[in-house]
């Protein structure tokens, strides 16, 4: 079942204006970082003055202006042991773990309906999902390496999966053959980035703070999926997660796997689900009854944020990790889609 749980506020300070960015950073579909399972969880708890520090957050607009936004949290309940589960073994693994358990979506009564009809395309070569009729949530890395955005974020648009072509029923120029789906192209508005992430990123612990919000100038007018917050693994059936994105070995086609957690830290989940670079961004999502109803929905609990390589015991390992939607960064995305709190007391 989803729980409710009672959402810290994160409110707006002050906005400050900020130089420009030079957008040249190269795209990088694949994260080294040193800090591992191990080393998560032994981070320090962040004080409410990190706090504050970490989900300030930095906006990007169409026409290359910037600002960086302070924010105050209220509410916050700081738990020193975190939610981490018990120690699970590391394997060496690779992106593809054994028999590839992914599938391609051809058909297009799936394709263009719920859940698969809320992935989406990011022209910087990752995956996203919508999660308001004007807004997506990708990783952070899809749009900045840390130091700067990369090249494609200046003109950056979001491809929707086409659900009808248009015409008297001809095969319009261009459209993409045997199932695959073609996409509408939108503008994106204004970007939204947390500054942990680029504290994180010289800090070795980028991980964390790997998500960010993308305005489109549009409505898109399609159903899109509710975030909820992570509950832990053994709350959820089977630890069975699931997302849909569009890996790069599969060019033009729609993948969807599910897989079970391994492990998890208080701000990550550490799966062996399989992927490829090109659905980084994907919204991860689980299917749970809603409280007192018999109703079943999917909602959006975490952020896949990639393959990676970590030293654990002085040896190179690699996962694909997740990031968590947590109470505060429930409360942050949601103050993001609708510029205020009000809509984000629940989560």
């Amino acid at each position: 079942t989803w729980h409710l749980k009672k959402i810290p506020q994160i409110v707006r300070e002050r906005t400050f204006s900020l130089d420009s960015p030079k957008f040249e950073a190269k795209t990088k579909l694949e994260l080294n970082s040193v800090c591992g399972i191990e080393c998560q969880r032994k981070l320090p708890v962040p004080s409410l003055s990190d706090l504050k520090d970490l989900l300030s957050y930095e906006t990007v607009f169409e026409n290359g202006t910037r600002t960086l936004t302070e924010v105050n949290v209220l509410g916050a309940v700081l738990d020193p042991a975190g939610n981490t589960t018990t120690r699970r073994s590391l394997r060496k693994k690779r992106q593809i773990y054994g028999t590839d358990s992914r599938f391609s979506i051809y058909d297009k009564r799936f394709m263009t309906n719920f859940p698969f009809n809320t992935a989406v395309k990011v022209s910087t070569g990752c995956s996203g999902i919508l999660v308001s009729p004007k807004h997506v949530l990708t990783a952070a890395h899809c749009l900045h390496n840390g130091k700067d955005y990369v090249k494609g974020s200046k003109r950056l648009r979001v491809g929707l999966m086409k659900t009808k072509s248009r015409g008297n029923g001809r095969k319009r120029k261009g459209a993409k053959r045997n199932g695959m789906p073609s996409f509408q192209w939108t503008r994106v508005k204004s970007t939204h980035i947390p500054k942990g992430w680029f504290k994180g990123v010289s800090g070795d612990i980028a991980l964390d703070y790997d998500y960010a919000v993308l305005e489109l100038k549009r409505p898109h007018k399609r159903k899109y999926m509710e975030l909820g917050i992570s509950p832990t693994i053994k709350m959820m059936p089977g630890s069975m997660i699931h997302f849909s994105g569009f890996d790069n070995d599969r060019s033009g086609q729609l993948v969807y796997r599910f897989c079970s957690i391994s492990d998890e830290s208080s701000d990550l989940f550490y799966q062996y689900c399989d992927a490829e670079p090109g659905s980084t961004g994907s919204g991860i999502y689980l299917r749970l009854k809603e409280p007192n109803k018999k109703k079943w929905k999917r909602k959006i609990i975490a952020v896949y944020s990639g393959h990676q390589w970590v030293d654990i015991n002085g040896e190179q390992q690699d996962y694909n990790v997740a990031v968590r939607i947590t109470p505060l960064k429930y409360a942050q995305i949601c103050f993001w889609i609708h510029g205020n709190d009000e809509n984000c007391t629940q989560g």
